[in-house]
């Protein structure tokens, strides 16, 4: 898996990017990129093939782009398909990124599809996901009618202490909880050093 897809354009000073949102089917991968977009006034820039039942078919795609102090950030945002039906279109979705926004389903009766997903996810990424920069979103938090997954426990069951760059926010999707703060988080792991004119 080809990572670090980071293109530097010299000449306009655009520095562009990839992150993906990653996770299961119905986790709120859709939901996520899109209530982004809408808070950005950008929702025609979000490109996505459905099935007639508004299911991803294979991936959204967007990009946003934020002025920096001298350099601008050209964000290529991409949310790979939660369904087992098109699983082989996600390692071209993943290739060459440099961020991902794991969204999990906080329903308690999922942690075993989002520890799938997460394996499968490893198994695609190799060593390298062990330094990529990664925001693990509890998606559907706000929920009070349903046993949600701990952060402790998702954290123990992927051997969290092995991965360099890797952080959990708790989200709700379909409000915008967490969404853009997941956004801003993954940005600042990418870009440590980087101060950027986004407004959340």
């Amino acid at each position: 898996m080809g990572l670090k897809s980071m293109i530097f354009d010299y000449e306009n000073k655009v520095i562009q990017v990839k992150i993906v949102y990653y996770g299961t089917a119905m986790s709120g991968k859709t939901t996520s990129i899109k209530f982004l977009f809408s808070h950005f006034g950008k929702e025609n820039k979000l490109e996505s093939i459905e099935s007639s039942v508004g299911r991803t078919l294979f991936f959204d795609f967007g990009v946003l782009q934020f002025k920096g102090a001298e350099w601008s950030l050209k964000f290529l945002l991409y949310s790979a398909t939660g369904q087992d039906f098109y699983a082989s279109t996600r390692p071209a979705t993943l290739s060459g990124l440099d961020g991902i926004i794991f969204v999990a389903d906080a329903h308690f009766q999922y942690l075993e599809h989002n520890l799938r997903s997460w394996v499968e996810l490893k198994n695609m990424l190799g060593e390298d996901i062990y330094t990529l920069p990664i925001i693990v979103c509890l998606n559907k938090y706000d929920r009070k009618d349903i046993k949600k997954i701990k952060e402790e426990e998702f954290k123990s069951y992927i051997n969290y202490e092995s991965y360099k760059c890797l952080s959990f926010n708790k989200t709700a999707a379909v409000n915008g909880m967490g969404i853009l703060d997941s956004f801003k988080r993954i940005v600042v792991s990418i870009f440590p050093q980087l101060t950027l004119n986004i407004n959340v």
